[in-house]
């Protein structure tokens, strides 16, 4: 048994299609493999031109290559007969046998029969006609059929990965007013246990229609917890004190010999009102960061994390309003049906998802978790895939 590394890249068509979250659910959901990066691509010709080569074992039947072939260039290209951006969604995946489990176990072999036990016999086709020939050809998701050509395949993405990947944000020509970019960010307690769970949740936000223009696996500091959730601590003292206040009324109404009322409930409130604020923040913190703030160093907080979220980039008119129409209210109990904190939320805390809430709080966002702009030198899937390779 090896622990590997393994890739999936979720093709344009699935991407256009709107079949990203239910995908992403069949790759999650299995219990050997682990979720560690992902990132947004629109390839060079440098990349496909190099990638033609490898792509396809020796063993493999002809017609299938020859099918390949002409499907990577003809969908992966910039310059292809539909005059699409080809974006591509890249998740890389490690566990044990991590290359023969993503192939053989979640994404599967082509079949021409009518099955669903595969990504590619729910989301794929493989079309011929009665001679044979194949009409019709789409993978939904590409990886290495062959763990022994893994590395080369892993190697060819880690060199083309800052210039190929990235954000895709201003790629698009949507013809009307107001084109935003929001950030969603899937929040910790969806990746506690192998399930279908984020998938579903990005599923659900397909509802909008908006385009995926950039991806991130982000690990949250508490440094980083608390810069993101920094402007919620001030929000906390006043909009929190009713509970202080209710709080210290059922404890101490009937604690005394002399009557305690609402006025000195309130009073005390306003007294412990920013203490409470500090302890309800550091609970986000700690919960979005796996780390209690208060039991480590300053100096630690730079680097502490024992949380991952998914953050995600959706562009398109109105995209802030969109968003929060489909995530829903806050409190999960208020959420309408069908929104993402209503099915999948379980407390004001434990909501499923975040999205930013305005176009300046987007930005705000977008830089603590580094999704304001591409990087120009390294990024994580390359450190992830070279770190890797140099070990083996």
């Amino acid at each position: 048994m090896s622990r590997e590394l393994a890739y999936a890249l979720i093709t344009p068509y699935s991407l256009y299609k709107s079949r990203t979250g239910g995908i992403i659910g069949r790759l999650l959901a299995h219990p050997s493999l682990e979720l560690v990066a992902a990132r947004m691509f629109v390839f060079s010709d440098e990349f496909i031109n190099e990638y033609q080569k490898v792509i396809c074992p020796d063993a493999m039947d002809k017609g299938i290559e020859e099918a390949w072939h002409a499907y990577i260039d003809e969908c992966l290209r910039k310059d292809n007969p539909w005059g699409v951006v080809p974006r591509c969604m890249l998740l890389l995946l490690r566990g044990e046998n991590a290359v023969r489990c993503l192939k053989e176990e979640i994404i599967g072999s082509f079949t021409e029969q009518p099955v669903g036990d595969t990504v590619r016999g729910t989301f794929g086709d493989l079309i011929r006609d009665r001679d044979g020939n194949i009409r019709h050809f789409e993978p939904a998701v590409i990886t290495c059929p062959d763990p022994a050509l893994n590395d080369r395949h892993l190697k060819l993405l880690a060199d083309h990965a800052v210039e190929d990947g990235g954000i895709l944000e201003g790629l698009y020509e949507y013809g009307a007013p107001n084109v935003e970019c929001s950030l969603v960010m899937l929040k910790p307690d969806n990746f506690y246990r192998p399930s279908r769970r984020p998938g579903n949740i990005i599923d659900t936000f397909s509802l909008t229609d908006l385009r995926i223009v950039g991806v991130k696996l982000f690990n949250m500091t508490v440094a980083k917890g608390q810069e993101f959730y920094g402007p919620l601590k001030e929000i906390f003292a006043s909009k929190l004190k009713f509970l202080v206040s209710k709080t210290a009324m059922g404890a101490l109404s009937e604690a005394f010999e002399f009557e305690f009322t609402e006025d000195d409930a309130d009073v005390l409130a306003d007294h412990l009102a920013e203490r409470n604020a500090a302890c309800e923040f550091n609970k986000i913190v700690e919960y979005m960061t796996g780390v209690d703030p208060n039991s480590i160093d300053e100096s630690e907080k730079a680097t502490a994390t024992n949380a991952k979220c998914l953050a995600m980039l959706y562009e398109g008119p109105n995209a802030i309003s969109k968003v929060r129409h489909v995530l829903g209210s806050t409190d999960p109990s208020k959420a309408e049906p069908g929104t993402v904190r209503h099915d999948f939320g379980r407390d004001l805390m434990r909501n499923g998802a975040h999205a930013s809430d305005s176009p300046d709080n987007a930005i705000r966002e977008r830089e603590i978790v580094g999704l304001l702009e591409t990087e120009t030198d390294t990024c994580d899937v390359a450190a992830l895939i070279n770190a890797y390779l140099n070990d083996r």
